[in-house]
């Protein structure tokens, strides 16, 4: 950690380049003869991911920003003030801390946090940052979190965990088993510190594998931003063997949709063609999963099994995007572009054999508008087009 970076005149050039293309800005060498320029170069890059993304710590000054890969990997304030209102006590232990932004929040719940981060200059970082947004009960550990956690004599009401990808591991990870630290074999261990384990896992993770390998679970959480499914969260309580309770939610500028079910419970949908209104589930209420459970919580009927698409006569209130159905024709690929006549359109395909991509190149409909143009299939397993409008 150069602290040097933190001096005034080099704080003012990191906010005075902010808008600066940092090519140019490299070529043209550092002006402080104790500070690369790829140390400013870094400091000037985090600090604009972070202005949507952590704008608490954009906007406080003398915030010390780690490699940009930190700010990529951390969560998101909105998700980490979400996810501090799910637990609750005195103490909680974060074993895996990284830029510290859920220690942040929990410290605002728990009157007491330890943020252990096994990387010792990351974790002098995150100490210091604390100290510029005045937060005094959280406690920084530099070293492996598990370690700590084997040797304190200290109990917490909640362990959390954020494990990180293997490093050996290419492509998408679906298992527990592709992460350090890899919780299943501790969650005993876990138990004789806390009562509560809270795991973030990979949005891409299988929501149905990962109960397998865990127990205890008594909460899913699947948190999506603007739509965007952010991060799922699972809490396990110790002793737990109930139900296991899926809540979804999906943060708006305005407004939160939430959608909340029994996991593995034996529902059955309604089916029907389009009616009057058509309703697309938001991306955390799709990652769930609980598609015949929308259908009798809602009492709106199902286009198909397959389909994730939902219609009714009557308006409701619904957990994704709401359309209007203008018209129904059946798909048939030569006469198509014939029957639809419309330029400009945004397209969607669930449960249809082609792509968004070719339907364009078959149609010749450009990309936007106010139509809303939905290629799927429908119970009797006719492949049919919705147009329609937002609500």
């Amino acid at each position: 950690m150069n602290t040097a970076i933190l001096h005034q005149k080099v704080q003012q050039y990191i906010s005075d380049n902010l808008t600066s293309e940092i090519t140019k800005l490299i070529l043209k060498g550092s002006p402080f003869n104790d500070i690369a320029i790829q140390e400013l170069a870094n400091q000037i890059i985090a600090k604009q991911k972070s202005k949507q993304k952590l704008p608490t710590w954009f906007t406080t000054k003398n915030i010390y920003y780690p490699p940009k890969i930190s700010i990529e990997q951390t969560s998101s304030e909105i998700s980490a003030a979400y996810k501090s209102k799910i637990i609750s006590g005195d103490a909680i232990i974060d074993i895996t801390g990284g830029f510290g932004v859920d220690c942040f929040y929990f410290s605002k719940e728990f009157n007491h946090v330890t943020h252990c981060e096994i990387n010792s200059e990351l974790s002098k970082i995150v100490k210091h940052n604390y100290q510029q947004l005045g937060v005094k009960n959280i406690t920084c550990i530099a070293g492996n979190g598990f370690d700590y956690l084997k040797q304190t004599s200290e109990n917490f009401d909640c362990v959390y965990i954020d494990p990180s990808r293997r490093s050996d591991v290419k492509g998408k990870v679906f298992l527990l088993k592709d992460c350090l630290p890899y919780v299943p074999p501790k969650i005993d261990f876990f138990f004789t510190k806390a009562n509560q384990i809270l795991i973030k896992v990979s949005p891409i993770l299988d929501i149905k594998s990962t109960i397998n390998e865990l127990k205890n679970v008594k909460e899913i959480h699947i948190v999506a931003v603007n739509n965007d499914v952010k991060e799922t969260l699972f809490l396990l309580e110790k002793g737990f063997v109930d139900d296991i309770q899926v809540k979804t939610v999906n943060i708006q500028k305005d407004k939160k949709q939430v959608f909340q079910f029994i996991w593995n419970t034996n529902t059955v949908s309604k089916y029907s063609k389009p009616l009057k209104y058509l309703y697309e589930p938001n991306a955390a209420l799709l990652k769930s999963g609980g598609f015949h459970q929308i259908s009798k919580q809602l009492n709106i009927f199902k286009l198909h099994q397959h389909s994730h698409l939902y219609t009714s006569k009557e308006l409701i209130d619904f957990p994704g995007r709401t359309f209007i159905v203008n018209n129904v024709i059946e798909y048939h690929p030569k006469k198509i572009k014939k029957a639809l006549q419309i330029k400009k359109a945004n397209i969607t395909t669930r449960n249809f054999p082609k792509t968004v991509a070719q339907i364009r190149k078959e149609t010749k409909i450009k990309d936007g508008g106010n139509t809303y143009i939905f290629f799927t299939t429908a119970s009797n397993n006719y492949k049919i087009v919705i147009i329609s409008e937002k609500n």
